[in-house]
C-alpha cells in the first residue's frame, strides 16, 4: 500500500469529507453516527431533483440498495452522474442483490457504470459475477473465501475495487489482494452496520489517492474498533455505543500499529 490506514486516518480527521449517502432507510442513522465517530461529514442526499448536483460537491458518494424503489433508483442515478462529472469516487452496497429480479437489474446497470469500489458480503459478489450464492434476503450464507475468484474477476471487469467482508475480510483490485482481520462476533447481529462500512470506505475514498488503500483503511479502521469494542460488551445492544466510541477513540499511531492486514497469498481465509 502506499498509504497506510493511519496516514490516511490522519488526512481524513484533518480535513472531513463530505459524503453523501444514498442509503436505505434502516440504515440512514447508523450509518451517519458512524461516520461522525470516524471523523467524516455525512449527508444523506437521495432526491433526484438535486442529488446529481449534491454529489459534485460531495467528496464522495455512496450508494446502498437496500430499501429499493425507482424514485431511489432515479436518485442514484442523478447522483452517480453527478459524481462522475465531478470526478468523485463513488461506492456500490449491492445489498440482497440476489433476492429479487429487480434487484439483479438495478445491481447490473449500477455496476455497468464502473463505481470504484464495491463493497459487499460473499453472497452479493457471487450474484453479481453470475454464480449461485446461498444468500437469503440481506443475510449472506456465503463464506468470504467462495466470493474470492469472483471478486477478482469483478475488480477487472469494472476497474475498482471489491471488498468482500465477512469474518475475515478480503479485498482486491484484480491484482493485488489482502486479507483483514478482526472485529467483533456481535458486529452481525446489530443492523445496517455493513452498511455503515460502505460509507466509511467512501469517506476513506474522498481522501485516499489509490482506492485500494482507502477501502483497506475503512476496514481496518473497522476491525480495529470492533475487537476493541468486544472485550466490554455483554452482547449485541451493549456492543453499539461501544463500538461507536471505539470508531471515535483510534488513533492513526493505533490504526497502524492495530490493524491485521495480510498479503492473500499469506494467509488462509
Amino acid at each position: 500500500m502506499s498509504q497506510s490506514p493511519g496516514t490516511l486516518l490522519a488526512a481524513l480527521r484533518a480535513e472531513p469529507p463530505l459524503v453523501q449517502c444514498i442509503t436505505n432507510y434502516v440504515a440512514m442513522n447508523i450509518a451517519a453516527n458512524v461516520l461522525l465517530a470516524a471523523g467524516a461529514s455525512p449527508a444523506m442526499v437521495s432526491d433526484a431533483e438535486e442529488a446529481g448536483e449534491f454529489a459534485q460537491i460531495a467528496g464522495a458518494l455512496t450508494v446502498n440498495i437496500g430499501t429499493l424503489s425507482m424514485p431511489f433508483v432515479d436518485g442514484m442515478r442523478a447522483a452517480i452522474g453527478g459524481a462522475q462529472q465531478a470526478k468523485r469516487p463513488w461506492v456500490l452496497d449491492p445489498v440482497a442483490c440476489q433476492a429479487t429480479a429487480l434487484r439483479r437489474r438495478v445491481a447490473a446497470e449500477l455496476v455497468a457504470l464502473r463505481p470504484t469500489i464495491i463493497r459487499g458480503n460473499a453472497s452479493e459478489i457471487l450474484s453479481l459475477v453470475g454464480e449461485a450464492s446461498r444468500g437469503q434476503g440481506v443475510d449472506g450464507r456465503d463464506a468470504v473465501a467462495a466470493a474470492e475468484d469472483g471478486a477478482r474477476r469483478l475488480a477487472q471487469q469494472t476497474g475498482g475495487v471489491v471488498a468482500v467482508t465477512g469474518a475475515v475480510d478480503f479485498v482486491t483490485d484484480g491484482t493485488r489482494a489482502v486479507r483483514i482481520k478482526g472485529g467483533s462476533l456481535w458486529m452481525p447481529m446489530n443492523t445496517a452496520l455493513g452498511c455503515s462500512l460502505t460509507g466509511l470506505c467512501g469517506a476513506y475514498a474522498a481522501r485516499a489517492a489509490d482506492p485500494f488503500d482507502a477501502t483497506v483503511a475503512a476496514l481496518a479502521h473497522f476491525a480495529v474498533a470492533g475487537q476493541r469494542a468486544h472485550p466490554g460488551a455483554q452482547g449485541p445492544g451493549s456492543f453499539a455505543p461501544r463500538f461507536l466510541d471505539a470508531l471515535h477513540a483510534v488513533t492513526p499511531e493505533a490504526l497502524d500499529a492495530e490493524a491485521v492486514i495480510h498479503s492473500a497469498e499469506d494467509v488462509a481465509a
